[in-house]
């Protein structure tokens, strides 16, 4: 990463409300990916005028939520490894 992408980087870090290029940047996905989710109303984003935006703290809060959603299950055998150790 250039100077030029840190600084970038850093304002769109330092925003509360982002573009869809600048919460693509810091979710680290996609523009495309992103107008997915806003299309299936998977992530917190509103309207301003025609623009789609994200309030960084919402985000935050969203992923906080999505990434303990995520936790329980990585602790749960994979149903080939119960198999293979002979379990149903």
């Amino acid at each position: 990463m250039d100077a030029v992408e840190k600084a970038k980087a850093s304002m769109a870090d330092s925003r509360e409300v982002m573009n869809i290029r600048q919460a693509s940047q810091y979710l680290g996905v996609s523009p495309d990916t992103l107008y997915k989710y806003v299309g299936e109303q998977r992530i917190p984003a509103f309207k301003l005028g025609n623009r789609w935006r994200f309030k960084k703290s919402r985000l935050d809060q969203w992923m906080e939520e999505k990434s303990s959603e995520m936790e329980p299950q990585a602790k749960r055998k994979p149903k080939a490894a119960t198999k293979a150790a002979g379990q149903s």
